[in-house]
């Protein structure tokens, strides 16, 4: 299946489709990618002005360089509208709420697919990240991360999950349900977005960073954020650090010299070192790598 090249995104900052003030200073954040909301920050009432101001939206928050992603409603009377209004050339991806199935991502896939050929954009270019927001979802996600059309991310909408589940959103009850999508989503190369806990609080950094930090230690590969006081400890928490890196070169250089004199088997500061490790830190370097590319653009 084609897909979209997987994106670098450390960090995803929420801005409402309605509210100028926000969308006119979104670029000046620092965030990998801004996500326009046409969902739950917008009113009912206020959805049709949303969509028409999402080309200008667009060129606007697009200006520090930042990827621009959209996020549509659920119902199909809403969510067609949506994608009309999101999809033109400089979108990124589509969230698609409350990601059921693969089915749910077929049907949104024609419409898109319609929509980049009249609009003379490359076929397969917008990604969808699947949102994963109700319990009944969960049975879907392998199916989801193997075969969903277009899906270059997932993650798990931890207030609405807590809603659907009568629970209330915090690191212990969203940690379980957002592992099940992340397990799902690494089975298949998919990244995977967000924190151990809930977006909802911004009122802490420190706290929020820690969070992301160990996200990443659980292979997710970036976080969302509403406030932007938030995009700085995000983009911190999923780069790989200084002293990351360099072990990272150290190892590879130490299987090279390893690999040249025969030996499938050494030891870096007293520890032995065999292939996941090495593998492991390709994989750092080759973030850091696509990070430093990111950055340069």
């Amino acid at each position: 299946m084609n897909r979209p090249v997987p994106p670098v995104w450390r960090s995803i900052l929420y801005v409402p489709g309605n509210v100028p003030k926000f969308i006119d200073r979104a670029h000046e954040r620092g965030a990998d990618c801004v996500l326009v909301d046409l969902e739950d920050s917008v009113p009912p009432a206020q959805k049709p002005e949303a969509r028409a101001m999402l080309p200008d939206t667009m060129e606007k928050v697009a200006r520090g360089g930042a990827d621009v992603a959209v996020r549509i409603n659920r119902p199909l009377r809403l969510a067609v509208p949506d994608i009309e209004a999101a999809v033109r050339p400089g979108l990124s991806a589509l969230f698609v709420t409350k990601t059921e199935g693969v089915q749910h991502l077929r049907l949104l896939d024609e419409v898109v697919t319609e929509l980049e050929r009249e609009r003379g954009m490359k076929v397969g270019s917008v990604g969808f990240a699947a949102m994963i927001e109700h319990p009944r979802a969960l049975a879907e996600l392998n199916d989801i991360a193997e075969r969903g059309p277009r899906v270059i991310a997932m993650m798990l909408g931890g207030e609405d999950f807590a809603l659907e589940t009568g629970s209330l959103p915090g690191d212990e009850t969203l940690e379980l349900p957002k592992r099940m999508v992340a397990f799902a989503a690494q089975a298949h190369g998919v990244p995977v977005i967000g924190i151990l806990g809930t977006v909802a609080d911004y009122s802490d950094p420190t706290a929020y960073r820690k969070s992301a930090e160990r996200a990443r230690r659980f292979g997710f590969s970036g976080g969302t954020c509403i406030h932007p006081g938030l995009v700085a400890s995000l983009n911190e928490a999923f780069t790989p650090t200084a002293d990351e890196v360099a072990y990272a070169r150290k190892l590879i250089a130490a299987d090279e010299k390893a690999a040249a004199e025969g030996r499938g088997s050494f030891s870096v500061d007293g520890k032995m070192i065999d292939i996941p490790v090495i593998d492991r830190a390709r994989r750092l370097l080759q973030r850091y790598e696509a990070i430093e590319r990111r950055l340069k653009r």
